[in-house]
């Protein structure tokens, strides 16, 4: 493998002094950028794009192109583990993901297997080995999945939902049954990321999108349970250093003394939390990420050199800040304005370091 000539965000996520402070963004190889639009028509659609390992390393590559990004992230889905397990995943135009078969009853959840990374996302190890070598140690690699509870969500819920209905109605009146299921895809998640990890990536991030509809018990009990399992059983040194671990539960800013426990090296932030509170909260124990609003992105150059400098006064002095924004980029986003967001981080950072 190439040396890394840019390590500054895996120095970041360890609290590791760097120069400035790195930036990414989740959702940086997507619909915002026309490239992507034009890469994806190519493909004939989103599963398509995501099967195919030149495709994926093409879209991946993308935004570090245009902007002075501190990190690549793995083009896949977070569905990916599900589809596997045979669920039938496709995407609705203007609805987002679907599943042919949904998980509701205890039998339906002992038919579940626990994928084999190797074999049942041969794909997406074959697009972290193609993106690891076309970067060619240019910046660092970021695997992912999804967190249990979020994977359990689309299950059981069929797709995307607004009230959580099915899945909230088995984890109050079955919770055995949703522990069943919780367990077995943390089993899937750790596989698949070791495998990840194996294949190239040199940090990951677990998304817990939707941790933050759980009441606080139900939260400790039926999402972060499962995410320190994953972590418990992950790869943390590969190639010589430290395979750093970020957890990301959106609207969790309320638990995040609890997330400290779980033993990532790194808390991803939304906007809705202020980071000089979580810095104040947690101290130097682990990294922080994030945690611009990406409807800033949306202002006028001036508004949006302001937010980032507030953001990096907020979080202060010292390393242990990778900037990115509080959720994905909104696919409106003007890509000229991005250009704007990511060199102000890298600018305005050097007096905190």
């Amino acid at each position: 493998m190439a040396e890394l000539k840019n390590d500054r965000l895996l120095r970041a996520l360890l609290r590791e002094p760097v120069d400035v402070t790195p930036v990414w963004m989740m959702r940086q190889a997507g619909r915002y950028l026309p490239e992507y639009r034009d890469t994806r028509a190519k493909a004939g659609d989103f599963l398509s794009l995501c099967k195919n390992r030149e495709l994926a390393c093409e879209v991946t590559l993308q935004p570090l192109e245009r902007y002075d990004l501190d990190a690549a992230i793995l083009f896949s889905d977070i569905l990916t583990i599900p589809d596997a397990m045979g669920l039938g995943l496709y995407f609705e135009e203007g609805e987002g993901p679907r599943f042919k078969k949904t998980i509701r009853t205890e039998a339906d959840v002992a038919e579940l297997a626990v994928p084999d990374a190797t074999t049942d996302l041969d794909y997406v190890l074959a697009a972290v080995k193609e993106i690891r070598s076309a970067l060619a140690g240019r910046v660092p690699l970021i695997g992912f999945s999804g967190s249990p509870w979020t994977l359990a969500t689309y299950m059981v819920e069929g797709g995307s939902s607004r009230d959580f209905r099915h899945i909230k109605k088995m984890m109050y009146a079955t919770p055995e049954v949703m522990h069943a299921l919780l367990d077995k895809l943390a089993q899937a998640v750790i596989g698949y990321l070791n495998e990840q990890i194996r294949s190239g990536a040199q940090a990951v991030q677990i998304f817990d999108t939707w941790g933050g509809v759980l009441s606080g018990p139900l939260y400790l009990e039926f999402s972060l349970r499962y995410m320190k399992q994953i972590v418990d059983g992950l790869i943390r040194e590969r190639e010589g250093r430290r395979v750093p671990v970020i957890l990301f539960t959106k609207n969790g800013g309320q638990w995040l003394e609890a997330m400290v426990e779980a033993g990532a090296d790194a808390l991803g932030l939304d906007w809705t939390s202020d980071i000089a509170d979580a810095r104040r909260r947690i101290g130097d124990r682990v990294a922080l990420q994030g945690n611009l609003d990406p409807s800033v992105l949306y202002a006028p150059a001036t508004r949006i050199r302001a937010e980032v400098a507030d953001t990096l006064a907020r979080f202060g002095s010292g390393s242990g800040h990778v900037f990115n924004l509080g959720h994905g980029i909104h696919q409106y986003a003007d890509p000229e304005v991005v250009k704007i967001f990511v060199d102000a981080v890298h600018e305005l950072s050097v007096p905190y370091h």
